[in-house]
């Protein structure tokens, strides 16, 4: 079966407020999926029914295509955005005691702890109390409890929040690492900027409802906007606006490069043709939006509209 994990039109209220409507999504195996949407959209209450830590009011889970139930748990790794450590127990006493609980043996536990605390560069700190750790260096130590086990299912909230770009950096290869190896990966943020880097598929969550779901490279293509960069090693393009207009120009060292915009219908190949007439093309390429872009545009009405009605109101 080719997804590990599948929502079915789940919905969760809690009073009057209704935290997910209708939401289906579906969790390919051996990929880091996006789940994507600004604070309040519903994320962590899909996490929390996807752990079994609260029930659907309608809807189904399926887990490794049968529904999920609690025994599942134990598949499935969880690196909440507020960590739960405790901060007066030592490091790797309290590493190999949570390790033990997810199923590992002592021997094992330890063996692999081992490894990752000298990959992380942190075995210095084992016999440190939690809280002569950094934040950044707490959240090494949870990484590390989260996958030791070698779940069939990685859930990871926020997981980059208080880490400098260096360490940011450092857990983005190791996400892609383990998916490599194999693990299926739900990365849940309202941050745009490292989606585009780590996820292979996402869905975009907005008011409680899924807005935008697929494949990250099909979904910047799905929206493109007929933009293109031009790099250009001798002669002045002239617009015609027939065919494309110049957004942007800018020399440097010698070259020309321009941002233009195609006239809807025009062919990439026609286009190539008309410059190539004009100029000597040094390079060429389309600008696909970024998933920030995407992401503006998806929930920008919205934004706009509470941003006018407020407005209204003052």
């Amino acid at each position: 079966m080719f997804n590990l994990l599948s929502v079915r039109g789940v919905s969760k209220r809690f009073a009057a407020h209704t935290a997910l409507d209708n939401v289906s999504i579906e969790v390919p195996r051996g990929r880091i999926f996006g789940l994507l949407g600004p604070n309040g959209a519903g994320k962590t209450t899909l996490i929390r029914i996807i752990n079994h830590i609260t029930l659907p009011d309608t809807g189904e889970v399926l887990f490794d295509g049968k529904p999920l139930s609690q025994e599942d748990v134990a598949y499935i790794g969880y690196l909440p955005e507020e960590r739960g450590l405790y901060r007066k127990m030592k490091v790797g006493e309290q590493a190999l005691y949570l390790a033990q609980l997810k199923g590992l043996s002592h021997a094992e536990a330890k063996q692999r702890l081992e490894m990752w605390f000298e990959k992380f560069q942190i075995m210095p700190w084992w016999n440190k109390k939690l809280e002569e750790l950094s934040k950044g260096m707490q959240q090494k130590i949870q990484f590390i409890i989260t996958v030791l086990h070698e779940p069939k299912l990685l859930i990871f909230d926020e997981p980059f929040s208080g880490f400098d770009p260096l360490n940011a950096e450092l857990l983005k290869h190791e996400m892609l690492q383990l998916r490599d190896r194999g693990a299926t990966i739900i990365f849940s943020t309202h941050n745009m900027a490292s989606v585009e880097e780590v996820c292979d598929d996402i869905a975009l969550i907005h008011r409680s409802q899924v807005r935008l779901q697929g494949n990250v490279r099909e979904i910047r293509e799905q929206h493109r906007t007929g933009e293109f960069s031009l790099t250009t090693t001798a002669g002045q393009l002239s617009e015609h606006p027939e065919l494309f207009s110049i957004l942007e120009q800018v020399e440097h060292h010698g070259l020309t490069t321009y941002r233009l915009k195609k006239q809807e219908g025009l062919s990439n190949s026609a286009l190539v043709q008309s410059l190539a007439s004009e100029v000597e093309i040094r390079s060429f390429s389309e600008i696909l939006p970024t998933m920030n872009d995407i992401f503006l545009r998806t929930v920008g009405d919205d934004v706009a509209a509470l941003t006018g009605n407020q407005t209204q109101q003052a």
